[in-house]
Parts: C-alpha cells; structure tokens; sequence
C-alpha cells in the first residue's frame, strides 16, 4: 500500500506543475507581463514553463526525484514570496500559504524519495544509480 502511496502523492504534487506549464506555452507573453509586474525578468517566462513541465515530468516519473523535489520546493517558496506575499488580501495570503504547503510536501518528497514505482528504484535496482 505504502508504494501505491507515493505514486499517487507524486502524481498528486506533479500534476499541477504538468498542467500549469503546458498551460503556459500559449501565453507566454502574458505570463512574461505577469513576471514583470513584480520586477521579475519576462524573459524567463519560457524558462519558468519548461521548468514545470520537466521538473513536474521527473517528479511523476520518479526520476532524480530528490533533486527535482528539492527544486520544485525552492519554486514554491520563491514563487510565493515573489507573487503571492499581499497578506491584506486574503487570495493572495491563501496562494502564499498553498505554496508553503506544497514546498513543504516537495521537501518530503526529497528526504524519502520516489519509492518503489519509480525509474529511480528501477535504476538502483540495475545498479545505475545511487538512490
């Protein structure tokens, strides 16, 4: 049971990304103006999107899982404090906290690892990597 576990909470933390940067390849343009309003560079917004979609990829598949947990964690963190950090409003408090909350399940993630379903067991089964 425990293995069916962190499959689904991997699929569960992954899915979000996934969608949010295929979601993005449209609008890049406006994700770059939303970057800019808060002083961050537009031209990472290509960046940003490939980003979910790969790291969010890794994260589902179970692969380098630990490093794109971790990586997935400081996302959250950064993109909390950058876009989210208007407690006066209350949407924006509750986004600010969603992602503490899911940096904070990304940095399990990244202490315990994929589990038993995941390309990184299979690699360390093969020998292939150090899990």
């Amino acid at each position: 049971m425990n293995n069916i576990a962190d499959l689904g909470g991997r699929a569960l933390l992954s899915g979000m990304f996934i969608v949010s940067g295929i979601g993005k390849i449209d609008n890049l343009e406006g994700l770059g103006a939303y970057m800019s309003s808060a002083g961050v560079p537009s031209v990472l917004a290509p960046a940003v999107m490939l980003f979910e979609i790969v790291a969010g990829l890794a994260v589902l598949a179970g692969f380098q899982t630990r490093i794109a947990a971790l990586s997935l964690a400081g996302f959250c963190v950064l993109s909390a404090l950058l876009f989210h950090f208007d407690f006066a409003d209350q949407a924006q408090s509750i986004q600010f906290m969603k992602n503490f909350t899911i940096a904070g399940g990304f940095l399990i993630l990244s202490i315990y690892g994929a589990g038993a379903f995941s390309i990184d067991a299979r690699l360390a089964k093969s020998g292939a990597n150090n899990v």
